[in-house]
């Protein structure tokens, strides 16, 4: 019986407040055991000035992360799920999915100036700024007449330049901001016929070593068994398209009485052409349904918007 743990995390203010999260539900469980963060800089947070399709996008946020599991320096790792590779390295695995806060995206408008009320009400040329193509995708494709600027850093470092003058408006993903208790400065929540989240957006995974049996034990009771099912369908659509951060794709599954319903996206990057459908089963074969959706986007025409994108990048 180990006495200790420890959870290896980004040092972002969000990632170490889903880190502590996770680590006060594993003291509320086992109140003897001490856990310990270990905080570890990953080749995304070192990257700023590039943007994430440019540099590889997918991984960038865990590889160091996954590294220092596999070398026993810690025993599990609290991940976004948007930022996690559908294939993980041999001897790990996404032992627990906790349960989601909202997966949409939010729309947020500078304090202080006189801001657009919607992301529809934003004046003809407006700045958005965002890092997602995903969502400069289906932005562009509602709004043609707006300009999309990059935008990358920690949420703080985000709002700060929203407030600063930089963009009349930006997008960020709604979970975070409501997890670090800025909830107060979304001005629209944008519905998914807007903009259809990520992959996993609000879901946050804990992954640790297969073969772990005392740390897959420890962490079983924080598996939400609805976000489980939905963020498996969501990432196996993702795999079957082989998509990654370098490509807009979108996902986002619901279960309702053991009812599951997911829409999958794919666009081409400045948004002209946007393919959707939705595919619906039983729970248990979330993961099916997930791949039934992404062979329909491919044979609706997904795969030359693919193939384009990944010919430009």
């Amino acid at each position: 019986m180990k006495n200790k743990v420890t959870i290896a995390t980004r040092g972002s203010r969000l990632a170490l407040w889903q880190a502590e999260w996770v680590a006060s539900e594993i003291k509320k469980l086992n109140p003897s055991l001490t856990v310990e963060l270990l905080k570890i800089k990953t080749t995304g947070d070192k990257i700023l000035d590039v943007p994430l399709a440019k540099v590889g996008g997918k991984g960038l946020f865990v590889k160091e992360i996954e590294d220092a599991l596999l070398r026993n320096e810690a025993d599990l790792a609290v991940h976004s799920m948007k930022d996690v590779p559908t294939d993980l390295p041999e001897g790990l695995h996404l032992a627990v999915i906790c349960k989601r806060e909202d997966p949409r995206d939010a729309f947020i408008a500078p304090k202080g100036r006189n801001a657009a009320a919607t992301f529809k009400d934003l004046p003809h040329g407006a700045t958005v700024g965002t890092s997602s193509l995903r969502r400069a995708c289906q932005l562009l494709h509602i709004r043609p007449d707006i300009k999309i600027v990059q935008l990358r850093g920690n949420l703080d470092t985000r709002l700060r330049k929203l407030d600063e003058g930089m963009f009349d408006a930006i997008i960020l993903a709604a979970a975070g901001v409501k997890r670090l208790g800025w909830a107060d400065r979304i001005t629209e929540i944008l519905d998914c016929n807007t903009s259809l989240p990520a992959i996993g957006q609000g879901a946050v995974g804990i992954e640790c070593r297969v073969d772990d049996e005392f740390t897959n034990n420890l962490i079983k009771p924080l598996d939400h068994y609805q976000t489980s099912v939905c963020v498996r369908a969501e990432r196996a659509l993702l795999k079957k398209l082989e998509g990654g951060c370098q490509v807009p794709i979108a996902g986002h599954a619901v279960l309702e009485n053991n009812k599951l319903k997911i829409d999958g996206l794919v666009g081409s990057v400045e948004g002209e052409r946007i393919i959707k459908t939705t595919t619906e089963g039983a729970a248990e074969d979330a993961e099916t349904i997930g791949r039934s959706n992404a062979e329909e986007l491919l044979r609706l025409g997904a795969k030359e918007i693919l193939d384009e994108v990944y010919k430009k990048s």
